[in-house]
């Protein structure tokens, strides 16, 4: 397959702009992970895509060259008690803005990819749908948030293993579904989800 043409490092050079993204929204058990990179201007990468359209292999292959090249990037979570409480669209808003809080660098803007944000400070903000497949800093949120949630949830795996984390990583299967509805909720599920099937 043709890698895809490299994507634009952000959507308004000379600004320290800082792309954010979420991993893990529509999960039924974790944390909701966020993203915040700031790239060079001038950063290039090929491969760097919306990371659902992305292997894991691929993805994994990137990490470390988004983290090194990056003139910063942080990742934050929200865990599912705080989900429960704030509902997911809320969390994955505040996810970001500890991604935000915790970058080295202050950004001059930030982008998100999506269509729902809240202003973060006074820094100008703007939103993209399906922002991830357009501009490199929000493609490598999304590869960061990821990566990071998906070797958080491995690890999570080993305390409850009845649910198949390093498998599913949390999302919604069939047997997910199924050991839970077996298995009963863990600590770590999302009890304002549909936990089981109908």
């Amino acid at each position: 397959m043709t890698p895809p043409t490299a994507l634009p490092a952000c959507y308004q050079t000379g600004r320290l702009e800082a792309g954010c993204d979420e991993a893990g929204r529509g999960c039924l058990a974790g944390p909701v992970f966020a993203a915040a990179v700031i790239l060079p201007d001038d950063f290039r990468c090929d491969l760097l895509n919306d990371s659902k359209k992305l292997t894991e292999r691929q993805r994994d292959a990137l990490r470390p060259i988004i983290e090194s090249q990056a003139i910063a990037w942080a990742v934050a979570s929200v865990d599912n008690r705080e989900i429960d409480e704030i509902n997911i669209l809320n969390a994955s808003i505040l996810a970001m803005h500890r991604a935000l809080d915790a970058l080295s660098v202050r950004p001059g803007a930030v982008i998100v990819d999506g269509n729902r944000f809240k202003p973060y400070g006074d820094i100008p903000c703007q939103t993209f749908v399906k922002g991830d497949g357009r501009f490199a800093n929000i493609a490598a949120a999304s590869i960061l948030a990821k990566t990071h949630r998906d070797e958080a949830m491995r690890a999570l795996a080993t305390q409850y293993p009845a649910y198949a984390w390093e498998i599913n990583k949390g999302y919604p299967t069939k047997a997910h579904r199924a050991a839970i509805a077996q298995h009963g909720p863990s600590p770590l599920h999302r009890l304002t989800f549909r936990l089981t099937a109908i």
